[in-house]
């Protein structure tokens, strides 16, 4: 995609906008940095340093800060983690997110484990959709890449989402190389016989102390390669500024994703910035600065304080993320530590 042109060289009033005129319509927010699994590929066996509780935005900080984004232009309020449904409050945070005006689209970002329970209740509060990741349904395969032993509670949590309206539901699953890379095509197959649907992301280097080398990235050509060695994929227009590019399969009415985060970026079109569980503002997953906004707000900042802080920090969003620059450094936070 074209990259859009610079508009002027201060951000003002009105959109929440770039130096580069795209405008911000999307808020990831990551509600903890705790997680249930341990993924080999996103943190080590025994787990990371959790924030303290003092350090982590209350219910009412939160909601303050999101209901801030939505008076500014912010349309869908993703929920992330860590694991979002280790956040005890997460049903009433909902609840008052959805309480908002203009109401934004809530969705949420999980591995499902839990969802099975929390579903109905979210569902109730006022969530829209979910999205679970799940990268293996070989139970062998899910244990050596999560380490542990959960497979049937994600299959569980995908079931009650589906069944209590968190619909469409959609499964995230990154490729690797010579762990699943092979089985896409089964799992495509998994999720069309359950009527989930699936969007395979290329992996990235996301996290802090995880080396990553682009030539082990499974890309999203090899990737649609094997699937067609399956299914007949043919490409659905309108992708505005959605992540991934869909393709009907064998003339649908199901359809597939792939999001080709490194290697056929979307940048020009991105209107997301986020929202860490400790209050930092990022306008970029990739971004190696944040703005503080949790110090400002406890420190009694007015809306207008606040709404400043988000404008510059959106102002100073780059053109993109710059992987495979030979200045792109990993983010320095972990990925649980950021949100998805």
């Amino acid at each position: 995609l074209p990259m859009p042109t610079v508009r002027s060289d201060a951000p003002g009033s009105g959109p929440l906008v770039d130096s580069f005129g795209r405008i911000g319509r999307d808020l990831r927010v990551s509600v903890t940095d705790r997680c249930n699994l341990r993924c080999t590929y996103c943190m080590p066996a025994e787990g990371l340093p959790w924030l303290p509780k003092p350090e982590m935005l209350t219910d009412d900080e939160l909601v303050r800060l999101i209901g801030l984004f939505v008076r500014l232009g912010v349309r869908q309020i993703r929920l992330t983690g860590g694991e979002p449904m280790l956040r005890k409050s997460l049903v009433s945070v909902v609840e008052r997110i959805a309480d908002l005006d203009p109401r934004p689209t809530i969705a949420m970002t999980t591995n499902g484990i839990g969802l099975d329970r929390l579903a109905a209740p979210l569902r109730a509060a006022g969530l829209d959709r979910v999205n679970v990741s799940l990268d293996t349904i070989d139970p062998q395969e899910f244990v050596a890449l999560t380490r542990r032993d959960r497979l049937g509670d994600v299959e569980a949590g995908l079931k009650a989402a589906q069944d209590d309206g968190l619909t469409p539901v959609k499964v995230n699953a990154v490729a690797m190389r010579g762990i699943n890379d092979e089985d896409v095509a089964d799992l495509l197959a998994w999720c069309l016989d359950r009527g989930y649907e699936l969007r395979f992301i290329e992996q990235m280097p996301l996290d802090a102390g995880h080396e990553w080398q682009r030539g082990t990235m499974v890309t999203a050509g090899e990737i649609r390669s094997e699937l067609e060695k399956t299914y007949r994929l043919t490409p659905l227009d309108g992708r505005g500024s959605a992540p991934a590019e869909r393709y009907l399969i064998d003339d649908g009415p199901h359809t597939v994703g792939i999001i080709a985060s490194v290697s056929a970026p979307f940048c020009a079109a991105c209107d997301r910035v986020r929202l860490t569980a400790d209050g930092q503002l990022r306008n970029c997953l990739f971004a190696n600065s944040e703005s503080d906004l949790r110090g400002p707000l406890r420190d009694g900042a007015d809306d207008a304080d606040l709404e400043a802080i988000i404008r510059g920090e959106m102002w100073r969003k780059a053109r993109g993320h710059g992987i495979g620059r030979p200045d792109f450094h990993q983010p320095d936070r972990p990925m649980s530590a950021i949100g998805g």
